[in-house]
């Protein structure tokens, strides 16, 4: 709707151009400054097509006429415009997406820190059941109730490891 046709460059909006125009019209600095910009860029691609073309390239360069460069300008104002647009909206989205992972990397840092807290104090918990059997173990033995004919077997379960340890006590 607001392009002219898909071969036009993007910045092409209906009304952009005659208003842009008309401006320069109005204005004489700012027609003398985009038409002084748009000279630059015919002398630079002008320069360029005859080095990629092999032509001689220290031959002078006719101006465009004032028409010519203020439409050269005002596309080239609009080309801009779409472009920073662009741009900002791809920093913008740069952006958004550095935060979400950092907010993710976060959340996975504290979901180590409460693993790594669960499993210590796992650890601590297993040691003490550790001393508990074997305390048991000396008070049989203290009490001679070793090598009787009653046997238990104790197994722990270390669900981090996911290993069976089995202690056998003999009452």
């Amino acid at each position: 709707m607001y392009t002219k046709s898909p071969d036009q460059p993007i910045s092409s909006v209906k009304y952009t151009k005659p208003k842009a125009q008309k401006e320069a019209g109005l204005h004489p600095k700012f027609r003398n400054f985009i038409i002084s910009i748009a000279q630059v860029i015919h002398r630079l691609t002008t320069t360029m097509q005859r080095r990629i073309y092999d032509h001689a390239t220290d031959v002078g360069i006719r101006p465009l006429n004032e028409e010519k460069a203020v439409q050269a300008a005002v596309n080239l104002l609009g080309e801009f415009f779409v472009f920073s647009v662009a741009v900002a909206a791809l920093v913008f989205e740069v952006q958004r997406s550095s935060r979400s992972e950092a907010k993710k990397e976060e959340l996975r840092r504290q979901e180590m820190e409460k693993l790594r807290q669960r499993d210590e104090a796992l650890e601590k918990e297993m040691e003490g059941l550790k001393r508990k059997i074997q305390e048991l173990e000396q008070l049989a033995r203290g009490k001679g109730l070793a090598g009787g004919p009653t046997t238990l077997t104790i197994f722990t379960y270390i669900s981090f490891g996911s290993s069976l340890h089995r202690r056998t006590a003999y009452w």
